[in-house]
């Protein structure tokens, strides 16, 4: 089971070996909605939406592709606002899903920084 402290929810996640979520045990409690987005990591732990983590990452990313500051600081603030504009729209996700989805936004702005971006994951 994944539940996660900071959520106050009415039903309990499973996260199965494909890192698929599935509810379990709901509740009949009218559905409120969630400002925090649940984020499965790679090795099954949960924790919350974090958009710095975007922007951070990111913004590394351009400097080791050896754009400046100011580019790496557009590039950053443009890609943080589309991925969460798209998470918003998501209670649950799975982090392979969020780097496919930041790969697909740099590409748009720089392909350098793209691959710089989907090459640190593989070396981590």
């Amino acid at each position: 089971m994944v539940t996660h402290p900071d959520f106050k929810w009415d039903d309990k996640l499973r996260v199965n070996k494909n890192m698929a979520i599935k509810k379990i045990k709901q509740k009949t409690t009218p559905r409120r909605k969630f400002t925090a987005q649940h984020v499965v990591k790679r090795h099954g732990h949960a924790e919350a939406f974090d958009e710095r983590k975007i922007y951070a990452s990111t913004y590394e990313s351009c400097h080791a592709a050896q754009l400046s500051t100011k580019q790496a600081e557009k590039i950053a603030a443009s890609v943080t606002l589309h991925v969460k504009k798209w998470a918003e729209k998501k209670t649950h996700m799975n982090s392979n899903e969020i780097h496919t989805h930041v790969v697909k936004e740099l590409k748009k702005h720089h392909a350098d920084v793209a691959f710089m971006y989907d090459k640190h994951r593989e070396i981590c």
